[in-house]
Formats: C-alpha cells, sequence, structure tokens
C-alpha cells in the first residue's frame, strides 16, 4: 500500500486527519445533513472560522484590486465573479452547482460568473469528512451552507461599501444581479466598483440566509459554466498540461499484483529515438523519454523478467467456488433484529439464492496522468485529482519535504468513479518517484492496457440469501451473508472505517434495509487477497443494490406476490420511497400490457442519503442477446440545485450501471488480469442505449447525492425484466447472452 509503518510519524498531520475521521464516522451522514439543515436562515460566523482569508490575505487581495471577503469568492473590478471549488470537476457538474449555491446568495449577475479549482488548503476541506476530497456524491449536501453562508457575507460586504459611499444605511440598499441599488435616490453602483471600499471592511459576524421562497436561481436549469471550454478545446484536464523542457515517461508494472522486478535488459528499448532514462523505481521500471510515443514504444522493447510472488496462483473461477463455499458458513454479524434463524424453521416456505458480481475498472475516458515538478526545494503537480488532502501528503513524503512545499493544481478530470481518490496515492507516489530520475518536469502517463491492469477495483462479491414465507406468502425472515474484500484494510482508513470487524462500506445497501422484514440478520466475510481495490461508483451499494432488489423479486414471486406491491406494503414505514415507487410505477405503466417477448422490472435503493426507485423494459433475442428498451427512473434527492444535472447524472449513472451488467469484467488468470482494451471491457455504446427518463420528486429537504444513486437500482430492475420476459433468472453479472440463449423469448 505504499504506506510507512507509522504514517503519522512523517506526518504529523494525519493525527489530524484520523481524529476528524473518526468524528464523521460517529455522524451518520443524513444525521449531519438534519443538523446542518436546522441551522435555519441566519448563521452566525462570529469567532474564527476556517474558511475566511485573513486580514492579510484580504489586504493582499486588495492590492490586485480584487474583493476577496472569505476563501470561495473572489471579485474583479469588471464585475467579474470567481467562485473557489473545494471539489473536483469530473463531468458531475459540480462548478455549476455550487457556483448557483453561493451565488444565489451573493445575487451577482450569472453571466459573469466563473470557477476555478482550490489549492490543497485547510479551509477547503470537506465539511463532514475533514480532509479536501471529491467523493461519496457528497459536494452539493456538504457545501450546501457553507456555500450559500460565503456568498450571503460578500454580498452584506458589497452593500455596506455602497451605503458608506452614499451615507446612507445599508438596509435602505439592495443587491441584485450584480448591482447594489438604493431605492429612494435612485443611486446604483455595480459589484465590480465596490471591490476596492468593500476590500476594506470586515467580514460580518451575523449573516441572514434567503427564505427559500426567495430563491430565484437554485431549482432552475442553468447551462454548465464549463461547457464553452470543453467545446472550444480551452478546457485543460492532466492530459493538456505542457510544461517548458517537459519529458514524459511510461512504467512497465508488474504483471502480478506484488510482483518485483528480477532483471531488466534494456539494450533494444534503448535503440528508440529520444528514449533519456531507463531505470527501476518502486512501482517497476520507468521509460522516460521526449515524447509519449517514444517512450511507449521502448517499454514494448524493454526485457523484464518479474518475480510474481505469492499472488500468481489467484484465478476468478477459484475464488468464485471459495467464496461459495465461506458463504455457507457464518460471517461477523453485521445486522441483526429478531431472531431470522427461528423465523426460517417456522417458516412455511424458506428459499435461498446465490449472487456473484466480478472485480471492475473504473474505465474514465480519461485514464491517468500526473505532471510533477520536482525541484530541491519544492514540488509541483498538476493533475485531475478526487483526493488532495491525501495526495499531497504522500507526495510530500515520498519527495522527502514538508507538505507546505508541495502545491497540487487539480485539473478537470476526464472521469474519475473513485479511481483517482485513491487511498494509497499509487499513481502521485509513483510520478514523483519517475520525477526523481527524469530530472525535469514530467508528465507520466497511464495506457488503457495499464488502467484496466493497474488494479485498484471494485471488489468482487458473493451473496448467498434465504427468505422465509408464511402461508400467505409474506415474507418472515431475510438473512443475507455476504463475500468480499474490504476497500478499508490497509489503508490510512482502517481505524475509524471499519468497526468490529465490519467495513461499513462491504454491508451498506444491505444492513440498513428499507423493507420492513421483521426478522432480518446480514454478516460478512471479508476475506484477504492481493488484488487492490477501492471505492467504486456507489461503492457498496453497487453489489448489493443488485443482488437484494434481485432477490426480493425472487421473493415476491415464490409469495405469489406482485414485486411492486410487496414492496409498497414493506414501504409502509418509508413514506419518501413509497412515494416514489407509486411515481415510477405510474410513469412506467407498471401493469400494462407489453410487446411480446418483453418484460418489465422494478428495483428501488436507497443511498447516499437519496431515494431511486427504476423500471426497466427489456426483451432476449434468440441468441440470448439482451435489448434495453427503457428505463423510468423516479428520484427524490432533496432540494434540487439544478434540474438539467440531476437528470444528467440520473442518466450516466443508469448508462454506466447497464454497462456493468451487460458487459464488463476484470477477471484473473494465474494471476494476471485477462481484459486490456475496450475490446475486451466494452462500454456501452450510443446505439445501445435505451430511453432514458427522468422523474425528479419534488422536496423541500436539503440536497443529497444525484452522482452515484441511480447506479444500484438499474441491473436488478434489468434482471428482474429478464425474468418476466423469460422465466430465467439471473444471479451473475455480467449477463451472458450464451446462458439466455436457450431460454429467450415470452415466459410461458
Amino acid at each position: 500500500m505504499n504506506r510507512p509503518a507509522d504514517p503519522r510519524q512523517v506526518h504529523p498531520d494525519l493525527h489530524l486527519l484520523e481524529a476528524v475521521g473518526k468524528a464523521a464516522s460517529r455522524t451518520a451522514r443524513r444525521s449531519f445533513l438534519k443538523t446542518t439543515a436546522a441551522a435555519g436562515a441566519g448563521l452566525c460566523i462570529a469567532g474564527f472560522v476556517p474558511e475566511l482569508l485573513t486580514a492579510a490575505a484580504r489586504r493582499d487581495a486588495a492590492d490586485a484590486k480584487f474583493f476577496a471577503p472569505n476563501a470561495f469568492v473572489r471579485i474583479a473590478p469588471d464585475d467579474t465573479v470567481t467562485v473557489i471549488s473545494a471539489h473536483s470537476e469530473m463531468g458531475q457538474g459540480i462548478y455549476t452547482s455550487l457556483a448557483m449555491v453561493l451565488n444565489e446568495e451573493l445575487q451577482a449577475d450569472w453571466s459573469k460568473v466563473r470557477v476555478e479549482s482550490a489549492p490543497v488548503d485547510p479551509a477547503y476541506n470537506h465539511t463532514v469528512y475533514g480532509v479536501q476530497m471529491t467523493g461519496g456524491s457528497s459536494s452539493t449536501p456538504s457545501e450546501w451552507q457553507r456555500l450559500r453562508k460565503m456568498g450571503a457575507m460578500a454580498r452584506v460586504m458589497l452593500v455596506q461599501a455602497a451605503a458608506k459611499q452614499w451615507n446612507v444605511e445599508p438596509s435602505s440598499c439592495q443587491a441584485l444581479n450584480g448591482v447594489v441599488v438604493h431605492a429612494p435616490t435612485g443611486k446604483k453602483a455595480t459589484y465590480g466598483s465596490l471591490t476596492m471600499e468593500a476590500a476594506q471592511l470586515s467580514p460580518p459576524a451575523d449573516v441572514p440566509l434567503k427564505d427559500p421562497k426567495q430563491f430565484t436561481l437554485i431549482g432552475k436549469p442553468k447551462h454548465r459554466v464549463d461547457t464553452k471550454e470543453k467545446t472550444n478545446g480551452t478546457a485543460q484536464f492532466g492530459l493538456d498540461v505542457t510544461l517548458p523542457n517537459m519529458v514524459y515517461a511510461v512504467v512497465a508494472r508488474p504483471p502480478v499484483f506484488g510482483g518485483k522486478v528480477k532483471s531488466v535488459d534494456a539494450t533494444e528499448a534503448r535503440t528508440i529515438r529520444d528514449v533519456l532514462a531507463i531505470e527501476q523505481i518502486p512501482e517497476g521500471v520507468a521509460i522516460v523519454a521526449k515524447s509519449f510515443w517514444s517512450a511507449k514504444q521502448a517499454r514494448e522493447k524493454l526485457q523484464v523478467s518479474w518475480e510474481d510472488g505469492p499472488n500468481a496462483i489467484l484465478s476468478t473461477e477459484q475464488m468464485l467456488a471459495d467464496f461459495s463455499k465461506q458463504s455457507a458458513t457464518p460471517g461477523i454479524i453485521a445486522k441483526k433484529e429478531g431472531d431470522a434463524t427461528a423465523a426460517l424453521a417456522g417458516a412455511a416456505k424458506v428459499i435461498t439464492a446465490e449472487y456473484d458480481v466480478p472485480y471492475l475498472a473504473h474505465a474514465m475516458m480519461e485514464p491517468l496522468n500526473c505532471v510533477v515538478d520536482l525541484r530541491p526545494d519544492s514540488c509541483e503537480l498538476w493533475t485531475g485529482t478526487q483526493f488532495q488532502t491525501v495526495d499531497r501528503m504522500q507526495a510530500a513524503k515520498t519527495a522527502g519535504l514538508p507538505p507546505d512545499k508541495v502545491k497540487i493544481n487539480t485539473t478537470l478530470l476526464g472521469g474519475g468513479f473513485g479511481r483517482r481518490a485513491n487511498p494509497a496515492s499509487d499513481f502521485i507516489i509513483e510520478a514523483v518517484n519517475v520525477a526523481k530520475i527524469a530530472k525535469a518536469p514530467v508528465k507520466v502517463v497511464w495506457t488503457r492496457e495499464d488502467d484496466l491492469a493497474g488494479g485498484w477495483y471494485r471488489p468482487m462479491w458473493h451473496d448467498r440469501f434465504s427468505a422465509g414465507l408464511d402461508a400467505q406468502g409474506h415474507p418472515v425472515a431475510w438473512t443475507h451473508t455476504i463475500v468480499g474484500q474490504s476497500i478499508m484494510a490497509g489503508t490510512l482508513f482502517e481505524s475509524f472505517g471499519i468497526k468490529d470487524g465490519i467495513d461499513a462500506a462491504s454491508v451498506e445497501g444491505a444492513a440498513d434495509l428499507l423493507y420492513g422484514i421483521p426478522n432480518l440478520q446480514v454478516d460478512l466475510h471479508s476475506p484477504k487477497i492481493g488484488v487492490p481495490v477501492q471505492w467504486w461508483r456507489s461503492v457498496g451499494h453497487s453489489h448489493t443494490g443488485f443482488s437484494v432488489e434481485g432477490f426480493f423479486d425472487e421473493m415476491a414471486h415464490a409469495g405469489g406476490k406482485d414485486p411492486y406491491q410487496l414492496r409498497r406494503a414493506l414501504l409502509a414505514k418509508q413514506p419518501r420511497m413509497l412515494a416514489l415507487l407509486d411515481l415510477v410505477a405510474e410513469k412506467g405503466n407498471w401493469g400494462q400490457p407489453l410487446p411480446a417477448g418483453h418484460g418489465r422490472g422494478i428495483a428501488t435503493h436507497f443511498s447516499f442519503d437519496t431515494y431511486v426507485a427504476q423500471i426497466v423494459e427489456a426483451s432476449v433475442e434468440k441468441d440470448g442477446a439482451v435489448r434495453v428498451h427503457r428505463v423510468v427512473c423516479a428520484v427524490d434527492c432533496g432540494r434540487v440545485i439544478n434540474p438539467d444535472i440531476v437528470t444528467a447524472q440520473m442518466e450516466g449513472g443508469i448508462i454506466f450501471g447497464l454497462t456493468a451488467a451487460l458487459k464488463t469484467e476484470i477477471t484473473l488468470k494465474d494471476g494476471r488480469v485477462q481484459q486490456h482494451n475496450f475490446y475486451d471491457y466494452p462500454m456501452m455504446r450510443i446505439f445501445e442505449t435505451p430511453q432514458i427518463e427522468v422523474h425528479i420528486m419534488p422536496s423541500e429537504e436539503s440536497p443529497t447525492g444525484v452522482g452515484e444513486p441511480s447506479v444500484p437500482p438499474v441491473a436488478p430492475a434489468l434482471t428482474n425484466a429478464i425474468f418476466a420476459a423469460t422465466g430465467k433468472r439471473v444471479r451473475r453479472l455480467p449477463i451472458r447472452a450464451r446462458e439466455l440463449a436457450a431460454t429467450s423469448g415470452v415466459k410461458s
């Protein structure tokens, strides 16, 4: 994992990181959001507020003719407003959403608002997790109060500046669309004209926030602030970064996880033009050249003898068998209500099933990359990262520098899905190690093949279920045994991510089941396997969503119940999900006739404090090929900032989930990953994409996440639709056409 025996000896900051993490783990995300939402329309900011700039920093901004009342907004004399985003933009639209939240209170001219990424600084730490990061579908929920407060602070100071100029009471002035107006005299002043005066004021101790009924921006569809740059080619992703005298590098990594270099013959590789250096680093062998292509060609000619190590015996088929065998034994209890064992013994009918999902790569469209300029007394990086605080600490340790001598420039990310929030900062540490031998600014690039074979996958999972039904077909017991690797074990987050042997990420979506089943037990096995794993879009929910909702459908049919109606009955104490279920059933035409050979499947899932329900309409061809015709999605994510972004994220998550359900898996043989590129790890294409409808439930609750919650329910809704069409249960992903070919057509 590339960490010292006690990383706190190198970086005392890790004591703080662990302490904050422990505190966050004690506070459920929903509880935190409810607490902050209860703060009301006014927030006191008296005393130390870490988001506030120091007086010296404000003076520096004023000297540069900017008004910077806090760390999140800067206003220029030309009326340009720059919102500084603590969260990384990877296509999810967060630059736009966060700017809308801040500007709802600032009330600047929206056409003059732009966004830039924040430097690494404690002022930008996540309000829940205590480090600067992007993930967990938490960016908007975590900033909902803070950015409104920052925008209101700036507006109040601008109004005060105008009132001071005009010698009137601030209460007689109004700010609107980037202009302060004094109605009695008709005087007006643009925000830009007030920057120097406002910069001399102290931030107010009390900032009133708008009543949501007065919102004029939040809840409205707005074009993304980064659309223009992304379409005209001026947007800068990590792969776009170019520095003077920059060189390029690729790394030859072990073909088996944990492998080591035995010997290197670089004779042929050095014949490639423009190769500058070929040297061993801890991660493998680095090839540095004047161009990426030269480095890649040299790597192909490099002769490396590897010591594979103990992981060379790993194979997917053996793990499938081992996981199934382990699931037949009791694991560590993660959730227990009532007495499921006794209820099963007394049930009129008992059904069982086993489900499997594979390792999955993140497969971002922009593979990993990092530019490093390493000097004796400083280190500067340019990369798309989701994990600024941890990456800076790891880069500093690797460079042998204090963290304050390391600067990270966060570029736009061409996808992330969790991979760029690596718990070991693997691609960051590697790039700094390469920079040590490059002797110049260096761009380290991962190819698609590197990315797919490079590890840090969504874990492979096995789920074993039993359900007991009474004589009327109602469920009286539910047991769920989960087998799969912990993503927290062996990382900086283990001490607070794992409690009593349970990694919460392994059982989420199962241990917090919303259905009112009286006797429930969920237990967990966490085998230690030498395959690097980490979070993947929707994390543990990505496997529990499939298995739980797939088995629920089996349970409904075994009891002679309509899957929709049984869900309704068991969600009686979950009004938000119940309302959403009814909405999706209405919009998805549940129970209405379908063309011959088609089937509908339904699924719900609660994740990241957001409720989602989906209906999929699908059919199976004679050759077993699955055709997804329509997906209807209903979502309750609290108050919506930008409905267009919510819709886009639901659509993107659905396509992401369908791709995993239909196409992708990472398999191992002799410890080696068998997939190479998109030809054997394919993405869903445009012509394969179904009609997708998104229905947003109106809500006045605080905003919750939208980047991930549409992923979990789409696979089970699809497999439930396949059962409705063919009578064939799919319990292993990805769906295999050969297993459906014999049962295609209308269910008898």
